[in-house]
């Protein structure tokens, strides 16, 4: 990586973690991307990654779309409960508990289980 790549990613993860820290910036009025960098805390990791970003993929990283929790929060949905009843559909519900989405967790589970136990955090699902 050239030395201005360099500066650049350094100056970016900054910015990025600042916006977690509170500390003030041009972002620092907003909860924007907090999903997002559950999954990716630091840039220059995801920047290695080659991903395939599909509707889906990119609904759970960033939280948004056919989301219950996110679709209930603009009124596009009348609740937030997940069609399982067992709590709201968040990100979170999705991965770690929906009953509904068991065989895909199993899956998961199993990718993830060959260097970390399960469950894992989001930032080494992200780089997974």
């Amino acid at each position: 990586m050239c030395e201005l790549n360099k500066q650049s990613v350094i100056q970016c993860q900054s910015e990025w973690d600042s916006t977690t820290k509170g500390a003030i910036t041009k972002w620092d009025s907003t909860t924007k991307g907090a999903i997002t960098k559950s999954f990716f805390p630091k840039i220059v990791d995801r920047m290695k990654l080659t991903i395939n970003a599909t509707p889906n993929f990119t609904a759970i990283v960033t939280g948004h779309g056919n989301i219950k929790s996110y679709l209930h929060k603009y009124k596009i949905t009348q609740s937030p409960v997940c069609p399982c009843e067992q709590g709201e559909q968040s990100v979170e519900h999705i991965l770690y508990k929906c009953k509904l989405h068991e065989h895909d967790r199993d899956k998961l589970i199993a990718a993830v289980i060959r260097a970390d136990s399960w469950p894992v955090s989001k930032d080494i699902l992200g780089i997974k």
